[in-house]
């Protein structure tokens, strides 16, 4: 078996070149970010920034100036490089290791434990410049910084070049253990947190500090820091920097392109596999209009799996951690019926309004938890991207998975009522399954509410949690007859391969129900729209055994189901 080169969980710059990891190159933005001294980039969880911020470690090490060209050869900014590569000395902060405590002393002692030694280790590293130097005390992270900037200022020694990894994950950490008062301490008056950030302040503006660069997820500590670093550029919506992490279309393509030649059976099976990924990782936009993103991380954790089992589909497509951020929804929303609200715009509407112009404006605590911000909020965390300058949606299949587990939780709706079986030869019996043991939970007033995107996302989720190892799904998938609602394609591999179910869902209110139920045979239009459906999918996959299916869901009332044939 080939050595597996798919880099999930490597965010070592280092670790990455030496061991000839499947490497999509960023190092084209490094230029770019040059015209900047207080960066910060935002970006959800699992994107890639602490990868990132390793490169820009090794790219300006002046220490690494003899590997240059076994780190960077073949790379953008290999081929193109700055004057400044490799001329300054590193101070690289990871505050995602940051230990929680109950009050500020505790708080306080942690973050200094963790925060002392990069600046011992830069002092380190860099001991030919600074000679017999020593710390007048290895007490406090921000002082340690203050005395090596002061005598890198005084002896005219090279600037220095700040880093930190997720700035704001332990003042995210408080807010989501609703520690507000220990937030409200940490980033007011003159806490340890603000004083270290002064210091960073003081040295970029007294030329000892050439670029402070933070990554996060959120803008709100940085915003509630307020004087005390007030040089902050956000740089997350520029159009120059949206493709810095995730990836794009062209890179994603590239990249399976990769594991399909090593790992897989060659490329033709590029096509369903293409379709599975853009339905499961893509759909991050960052910015009206803007190009949609794969989640990085994410999507590696699919090739690394694929890999791993010698080019089969993973029967699991979701990395479990990311399942943690459905926290922030309970923390964000405060009350049940809040949460409610928020989940019926999300899985029933299929979309949550917003002001484009609250993207990019102050965003501090007050406003991270005010309703009217709820969708800037969600955005910024990953849960939900721009659609338009007045929609946000659900960006992908597996968010859809997310939040209508979390509705199920929210509504008490139990889904283990009754298992469902490997397939069917038939599928009514899954549309029964799904009407008599989900929907037969729910009050009768709901159904007064409820619509087709419900019931396609919850069908979803039902199917997608027993019949992973079979099929994978998709929803709404675009074709050039439209979008269909729903379609479940069995895996290679599996003894369901290329048996491909496509399924039109008509959903009508308790008044029409008993009318619809009536009927011994679908209307036309349906059977029409499904078959141009299947046709679509036929054409682009002609080895597929497509079947192709019309659903009326009618209220609480009762279900039809018709296998329909062209």
């Amino acid at each position: 078996m080939a050595r597996i080169t798919i880099p999930y969980a490597v965010a070592d710059f280092v670790e990455m070149r030496e061991r000839n990891f499947y490497y999509v190159d960023k190092t084209d933005f490094i230029p770019g970010l040059e015209d900047y001294k207080a960066p910060v980039f935002l970006r959800p969880r699992r994107f890639g920034k602490s990868l990132f911020i390793s490169t820009l470690t090794c790219y300006y090490d002046r220490t690494k100036a003899d590997r240059f060209e076994e780190l960077f050869g073949g790379t953008w900014i290999g081929e193109h490089p700055t004057e400044e590569h490799n001329r300054y000395m590193i101070v690289r902060y990871d505050f995602s290791k940051m230990v929680m405590a109950d009050d500020m002393e505790g708080l306080e002692r942690n973050f200094n434990d963790l925060n002392r030694s990069p600046v011992e280790i830069m002092v380190t590293h860099n001991r030919d410049l600074f000679k017999d130097f020593q710390f007048s005390s290895k007490k406090e992270a921000s002082k340690m910084l203050e005395e090596a900037l002061g005598y890198a200022r005084e002896h005219g020694l090279p600037k220095v070049y700040v880093l930190i990894d997720e700035y704001d994950n332990f003042t995210n950490q408080l807010l989501t253990a609703y520690k507000d008062p220990l937030y409200e301490q940490v980033t007011t008056k003159d806490s340890f947190l603000r004083t270290f950030f002064k210091v960073i302040k003081a040295g970029i503006g007294e030329g000892s500090i050439r670029t402070c660069f933070c990554t996060g997820v959120l803008p709100v500590t940085m915003d509630d820091l307020t004087s005390g670093y007030n040089i902050a550029e956000i740089l997350t919506l520029h159009p120059r920097f949206l493709d810095m992490l995730g990836f794009t279309y062209e890179e994603a393509s590239a990249y399976l392109r990769y594991v399909l030649d090593k790992y897989g059976t060659g490329q033709d099976s590029f096509e369903e596999l293409w379709q599975l990924i853009v339905n499961n990782y893509d759909g991050y936009r960052f910015r009206p209009g803007a190009e949609p993103l794969f989640n990085s991380t994410i999507l590696t954790y699919f090739f690394k799996n694929f890999a791993t089992m010698d080019g089969m589909i993973p029967s699991e497509l979701v990395d479990e951690n990311l399942r943690t951020d459905i926290g922030w929804i309970r923390r964000l929303t405060l009350s049940q019926e809040n949460s409610k609200e928020m989940l019926d715009a999300l899985v029933i509407d299929d979309e949550l309004s917003y002001n484009v112009s609250d993207l990019s404006s102050k965003f501090n605590k007050r406003k991270f938890f005010d309703k009217n911000f709820y969708p800037v909020s969600l955005f910024y965390l990953g849960m939900t991207t721009l659609r338009n300058n007045y929609r946000m949606v659900l960006p992908n299949l597996t968010m859809r998975s997310i939040y209508m587990d979390y509705y199920n939780e929210m509504n008490h709706i139990e889904g283990n009522a009754q298992r469902y079986v490997p397939t069917y030869e038939r599928f009514e019996p899954l549309v029964q399954n799904y009407f008599e043991q989900y929907l037969g939970q729910f009050p009768a007033q709901v159904f007064d509410r409820i619509n087709e995107n419900f019931i396609r996302c919850s069908f979803f989720e039902l199917c997608s949690r027993y019949l992973s190892s079979y099929y994978t799904f998709a929803i709404e998938q675009n074709n050039s007859a439209g979008r269909s609602d729903f379609e479940m394609t069995g895996i290679p591999g599996t003894d369901y391969y290329k048996d491909d179910r496509l399924v039109e869902f008509k959903y009508f209110k308790a008044k029409e129900a008993e009318r619809m139920l009536a009927l011994s045979d679908p209307r036309p239009e349906d059977v029409a729209q499904v078959l141009a459906y299947a046709k679509d999918t036929k054409e682009k996959f002609p080895y597929y055994h497509v079947r192709s299916y019309i659903v009326y869901i009618c209220a609480n009332k009762g279900w039809k189901c018709w296998e329909v044939t062209p």
